[in-house]
């Protein structure tokens, strides 16, 4: 990329130089940013304060049911859980010395999003007795049978 000061017959430049004008610009600009105060902008919030004993549903020793409901709930033995007490449940039932039947049963309008955050959240436990229930009513589904829940 060739650069010229002038023409070739001598003559001056007749453009202006505008790289000091944008240095100068540029430096105006970063002041500017700089003395801007930083907007901060603060809601307290009262949280409730942890507990060291969330209290859990118990763990059956043979067989547990994990539902999730069309309500974005989490059903433990048909009481309601949140993800953090479903790990501790989790946890719970695999330290006994018989590991318990987990079953796992979505409803019908659950959404999809949180049923692949509890299958994570079990598959992270390590859990090997896990199986999905309630299957049996979808059987019938796209093959011109009656639809579920209609």
């Amino acid at each position: 990329m060739a650069m010229s000061g002038g023409s070739d017959d001598g003559s001056p430049m007749m453009e202006m130089n505008t790289t000091p004008l944008i240095d100068v610009m540029l430096v105006l600009l970063i002041m500017f940013i700089i003395t801007i105060p930083v907007a901060t902008h603060a809601v307290n919030i009262d949280l409730p304060a942890p507990s060291d004993n969330p209290s859990n549903p118990p763990v059956n020793p043979v067989k547990n049911k994990v539902v999730l409901t069309q309500n974005d709930e989490i059903l433990w033995n048909g009481e309601q859980v949140s993800d953090n007490q479903l790990v501790s449940l989790l946890n719970e039932s695999l330290a006994l010395p018989v590991e318990p039947e987990l079953q796992f049963q979505p409803e019908e309008f659950a959404r999809y999003e949180l049923s692949a955050n509890v299958l994570e959240i079990i598959k992270a436990s390590g859990a090997t007795k896990f199986g999905f229930v309630g299957n049996e009513q979808y059987r019938d589904f796209g093959k011109g049978g009656v639809q579920p829940g209609v």
